[in-house]
């Protein structure tokens, strides 16, 4: 498997989908066409490229979360006692979203 990360639109799958299967076609015929390859290779570079942006932002999302995490924990340890639960609820806000932003890389194959 590739260690490119792709992001594929839905028209697109369906249109690599059909280019491949043209392909397998003719490929069993003995006649393939370049042409077939070049807009599978120009399908996938435009993947490639939105999906490296999408990684890009969704590292640079985790690292926001992590951050808000590490300062609520410190705003927790400071706070006093009659901010303290208020301070508690922002730490357990920050760790759904630290949690969230780990699972959305790990589903992205990150």
């Amino acid at each position: 498997m590739s260690d490119v990360y792709r992001s594929y639109t839905p028209a697109e799958k369906r249109q690599r989908a059909w280019l491949i299967l043209r392909g397998t076609k003719q490929a069993a015929a003995d006649a393939v066409d370049p042409k077939l390859d070049r807009k599978i290779e120009r399908i996938d570079a435009i993947a490639a490229e939105r999906g490296q942006r999408e990684a890009a932002a969704l590292i640079r999302q985790d690292e926001k979360a992590k951050a808000a995490l590490a300062a609520a924990k410190a705003a927790e340890r400071a706070a006093r006692r009659e901010d303290r639960t208020a301070a508690r609820e922002a730490r357990k806000q920050a760790e759904k979203r630290a949690r969230a932003t780990e699972q959305a890389i790990r589903r992205a194959g990150l």
